[in-house]
């Protein structure tokens, strides 16, 4: 039996009929797909698109894992507790138990005061035995429980140690994919010295994205789904629209949290404009969807495509950045509660004829 099938077997025991289990067990089911979804991607003609789906299944995989391990751990937390709270209780069961099993059957039936005593005792041993038959059942379920719960630390660490490594092959490997595209169509070359005038020119976004806007021409036209795109990466909004940060800066975006090495994908077909570092907002990478709309993301650690190149909706064109958590570091994680951090922070500004706009507009902000 491979490792897989091994730990899927003994996460889909019935002892675990709740969801932590089912949750966990699916999670591990889709890291093993993600695995034979990577070696499947090197001889696809698009290898962008699968590695890209590839990608998303690890992230998928391990966000579920993460967050079924923590319920596992809250689940053994309580029946450790109601066990050391019921240990009296316990105790007294299992001697009553051993009594029972060290006296032969008659014995137990007789009584001092003869034959109706001994009846009596026989109708009172009837009616407890299926009482204590209860307890033992019951007992006998929560340590069987505790005892899978408890072993379950070291396959998680398997599983989770094998879809780390694949999921770092699986990002070098998209990386390695996009640099080599050769197929995307292009709306216009990139000139240089333009954009690099344009950087040495521009002392904020706002006049860099200015800049940009004046030389806009065609291309796609999201206008048909405004309002209901789908966020660039999968996260949680920390910050919205001009609200101010810790120091006090208010800026005209939102700031999305996500966790260390996220993918960011173009949630619509759109326009490259610029990527690449600019000003104090780390690497850029501003997309046209449509005619005079620009789309700001700002603060990836790494960049895809190219100026000029319309990608398809679902391309990748960057990765966050921050450190990801190691497997053991996953497991302390969920016996302490947590489910994984958003360490990183994306910010999204949409601007609109050279103005910038809440991305509500644009965007399905939850």
């Amino acid at each position: 039996m491979t490792r897989w099938a091994l730990i899927l077997t003994l996460w889909a025991a019935p002892l675990w009929a709740q969801s932590p289990a089912e949750d966990a067990q699916a999670a591990a089911a889709r890291l093993g797909e993600a695995g034979v979804a990577l070696e499947a991607a090197q001889g696809r003609s698009d290898r962008v698109a699968a590695l890209t789906e590839t990608v998303q299944a690890y992230e998928d995989g391990l966000t579920a894992l993460r967050d079924g391990l923590r319920r596992a751990a809250v689940r053994q937390r309580t029946l450790q507790a109601d066990l050391d709270a019921r240990s009296d209780e316990v105790a007294q069961l299992l001697g009553v138990l051993q009594t029972m099993g060290r006296a032969p059957a008659p014995i137990l039936l007789l009584h001092p005061s003869g034959p109706t005593g001994t009846a009596r005792s026989g109708m009172m041993l009837a009616d407890v035995t299926p009482a204590l038959q209860d307890k033992v059942t019951a007992l006998r379920a929560q340590l069987d429980e505790l005892a899978v719960l408890q072993g379950l630390q070291t396959d998680a660490l398997v599983i989770l140690e094998d879809g780390l490594d694949g999921a770092q092959m699986a990002r070098a490997e998209l990386s390695k994919a996009i640099a080599d595209r050769t197929d995307l169509p292009r709306r216009f070359e990139d000139d240089p010295v333009q954009t690099a005038l344009l950087l040495a020119s521009s002392e904020t976004l706002e006049a860099f994205a200015s800049g940009l806007a004046d030389t806009s021409a065609g291309g796609p036209d999201a206008n048909t789904v405004k309002g209901l795109v789908p966020l660039p990466v999968e996260g949680q909004v920390l910050r919205g629209f001009n609200t101010a940060d810790a120091a006090g800066i208010v800026r005209p975006g939102i700031v999305i949290a996500t966790r260390p090495r996220a993918l960011v994908t173009a949630p619509v077909p759109a326009t490259v404009r610029y990527a690449g570092p600019l000003l104090d907002y780390g690497n850029v990478v501003i997309l046209e969807p449509a005619a005079d709309v620009l789309w700001v993301l700002a603060g990836l650690a790494e960049v895809f495509g190219e100026v000029g190149q319309i990608v398809p909706q679902g391309t990748p064109v960057g990765l966050m950045g921050g450190q990801v958590t190691d497997a053991q570091g996953i497991l302390t994680e969920s016996a302490q509660g947590s489910a994984g951090q958003r360490t990183e922070t994306l910010y999204l500004e949409v601007r609109e004829m050279q103005s910038a706009v809440n991305p509500a507009e644009w965007f399905a902000v939850q």
